[in-house]
């Protein structure tokens, strides 16, 4: 359709106008109304997390230059997936494959908590001892790579139209940004705005150094499937000014702040026990 070829031609800037505008919406709101007082100055911690953001599409962009919509292209042209074998209108087919798509993006993020190899990859994530605008954008290349494939995996299995696919990463980027914001919100507002997207104050509650914390509230975009699922959580227990951020093991900004730690931190515990062992073999030696 000549609609999807336009928006394919024009996909990269679609999403870079979406991330600018909400990345300086929230940027300015945290300005104006920050929830917490940040632990570290805001230029070193903005400088490191935004260069693995241009250092993560960088890499995307070479591996998968079509990216996610480009795929759900072809995809469409071999008439592969569910939604090209029954009869389904445009408009049910786009607003069905957001919601599948988006449940995905929710039952990756589980199972990344789940397994200690992807938890290893996700934890750079949650390393950052701030929460703000540039926190939802903070991710190991490495797990950009998975997150793509896996979403390449369930485009061919459900066969979703080009612009759910478009319409879905955009909607996941600023949800992404407005969600890790420093943003101040009244409860009141919060507790209804809760119902149709995840919230800051319902977002900063997974980024708890406490681990049953850390395990609840999964949601990106949609916040149903944590109350569905049973993996959501109010507020956290020492409150939203009070609680600590980040991981409760690794709190030094050059480790897990930094762009050179944030890149070797999956790999901390392999160097440590190779050094560690080095280290025994050298004293054993006679």
């Amino acid at each position: 359709m000549l609609f999807d070829e336009l928006i394919i031609n024009n996909e990269l800037t679609i999403r870079l106008t979406f991330f600018f505008t909400v990345f300086a919406s929230v940027a300015l709101w945290e300005s104006a109304a920050p929830k917490r007082v940040l632990i570290l100055p805001k230029a070193f911690r903005w400088v490191n997390n935004l260069g693995m953001t241009a250092l993560n599409s960088l890499i995307l962009r070479i591996l998968f230059p079509a990216a996610a919509a480009g795929f759900a292209a072809f995809i469409d042209t071999q008439g592969w997936g569910v939604l090209h074998n029954i009869e389904i209108n445009r408009l049910p087919a786009v607003i069905f494959s957001v919601i599948v798509l988006d449940f995905t993006i929710y039952l990756q993020h589980v199972l990344f908590h789940a397994v200690p190899l992807l938890w290893r990859l996700h934890r750079v994530h949650h390393a950052d001892l701030d929460y703000d605008v540039t926190t939802g954008a903070r991710f190991h290349p490495l797990e950009m790579v998975l997150s793509m494939l896996i979403k390449f995996m369930v485009i061919s299995v459900l066969g979703p139209p080009v612009a759910a696919v478009i319409l879905f990463e955009v909607l996941l980027n600023a949800t992404a940004m407005f969600n890790h914001g420093n943003i101040h919100v009244p409860r009141r507002i919060d507790r209804v705005l809760r119902w149709f997207v995840v919230t800051p104050d319902m977002h900063r509650v997974h980024h708890s150094v406490e681990e049953d914390e850390a395990n609840s509230n999964f949601g990106f975009s949609i916040p149903w499937w944590d109350r569905c699922l049973g993996t959501y959580r109010d507020q956290p227990r020492a409150g939203h000014q009070k609680m600590f951020i980040g991981l409760q093991q690794y709190r030094q900004p050059e480790q897990v702040n930094k762009l050179p730690g944030m890149l070797m931190f999956p790999f901390v515990k392999s160097i440590e026990h190779i050094l560690k062992n080095s280290s025994s073999e050298q004293k054993d030696k006679p």
